[in-house]
């Protein structure tokens, strides 16, 4: 499971002092409340107007911690002018500013972010011709409202064709362009994919990332979150920075055929068995349409009150085994040797599909998490947030979930 993390550890630069001919930044700040401060670190070059030292000034200063998110960024040459001004951190991004007539001011008009370390770079000259440049930092106090996405799959793992980039927040997520601009999904082969916004089955904001088509085994894939900072709208602001590569491994593709009562498993292409199965019997119809392998287990207790059913159709039942979980809701393949007789012949499940003990165990050896199984002929289609049933909703469609379509 994709973990919850805290903030990235804050990288501070020493404050530093340089000689005549080296360049300086000194980070000097305004409040909201607007008054100036000239705090902060200069570094002199000896051409200055009227013979003084010619400084770069910025506020906050090299190295501050618990910078108010309500203070601006203020650049200042004394004695010359400025020529490049730039304010990034990773999480937020870069810092918009105005300049002063006379290029001597640079003040910053975007918001700092809660959490965040800031790089100030600047460069300029004296007004005798010498060169003044520093790099800096200073980091904003945290926030106190933030936010964090579980992500799935895991950093380093292996997982099947079918497997989306799956985020679900703990915090309701405003302003989901915002997000959706600092996740980034990157893959070896290049593929062209989208982000699809959905509210998951207990209500909370979840955003998958997927292909037009499956993946291609062997393709590469990372996933960047850079959440640091970033406001997801009313004062909730991320904390994550992370990087999540994952590949892809073989093409195993099952397809149940509910009125044939079958299932076919395939490999890169090539059919290896086709079991007899017996799907959900009317009333508790297996979902139609594909759902992806969420996880495995040898042996687990099946009770129908877990899934809503009471009265006599109510079971429990404690050693089912070779069980490969399809959707959050309850659905499974699995072994099912009370409905020996029916495999191949009639559908007499609660939904799973059940099979012989040893066509279970040979199904249970053959996938993995993130591939498909695809039934027809059944009846209603697996919603896109029961799992992940994703690959359900037309292309065009599904590039419309995206808050930057």
């Amino acid at each position: 499971m994709g973990q919850r993390l805290p903030a990235r550890p804050v990288s501070r630069t020493a404050r530093s002092l340089a000689l005549a001919s080296a360049a300086a930044v000194v980070l000097a700040a305004c409040s909201s409340g607007g008054g100036t401060a000239d705090s902060g670190s200069d570094t002199a070059a000896g051409d200055g107007k009227n013979g003084g030292p010619a400084t770069i000034a910025v506020a906050p200063g090299d190295g501050d911690t618990k910078v108010p998110v309500d203070r601006k960024v203020t650049v200042r040459a004394r004695g010359g002018s400025l020529s490049t001004v730039e304010v990034t951190s990773p999480g937020p991004g870069t810092l918009s500013g105005t300049w002063s007539k006379d290029k001597s001011v640079w003040t910053s008009t975007t918001p700092l972010a809660p959490g965040a370390t800031y790089t100030v770079t600047a460069d300029g000259k004296a007004s005798g011709g010498s060169v003044l440049d520093k790099t800096a930092t200073f980091t904003t106090e945290a926030a106190t409202n933030s936010f964090v996405g579980e992500y799935y799959p895991d950093k380093g793992t292996k997982v099947g064709v079918a497997m989306p980039v799956s985020i679900t927040f703990n915090k309701p997520i405003t302003d989901k362009a915002a997000v959706e601009r600092r996740l980034k999904v990157t893959a070896s082969p290049a593929v062209q994919g989208s982000w699809s916004w959905m509210k998951d089955r207990d209500g909370k904001d979840r955003v998958d990332y997927r292909p037009e088509k499956y993946w291609k085994t062997g393709t590469d894939v990372t996933l960047h979150m850079d959440l640091a900072g970033v406001d997801a709208g009313g004062g909730v602001y991320g904390t994550q920075q992370r990087v999540v590569n994952f590949t892809i491994g073989d093409a195993v593709i099952s397809t149940v055929d509910v009125d044939k009562k079958t299932m076919t498993v395939a490999r890169n292409g090539r059919t290896l068995r086709t079991l007899k199965i017996s799907s959900g019997k009317k009333g508790f119809e297996t979902w139609n349409g594909t759902m992806v392998v969420l996880s495995k287990v040898p042996t687990i207790r099946m009770n129908s009150s877990t899934v809503g059913i009471f009265g006599p159709e109510a079971y429990n039942l404690g050693t089912v085994k070779w069980d490969v979980q399809l959707t959050p809701s309850g659905t499974y393949v699995h072994a099912a040797p009370w409905n020996a007789g029916k495999f191949g012949v009639v559908n007499g499940s609660h939904g799973c599909i059940g099979m012989s003990t040893s066509d279970a165990n040979w199904f249970y050896d053959q996938v993995h998490l993130g591939d498909p199984v695809t039934v027809f002929n059944s009846v209603d289609t697996v919603a896109t947030n029961n799992g992940y049933g994703d690959w359900n909703v037309d292309w065009t469609t599904w590039k419309k979930g995206s808050a930057l379509s």
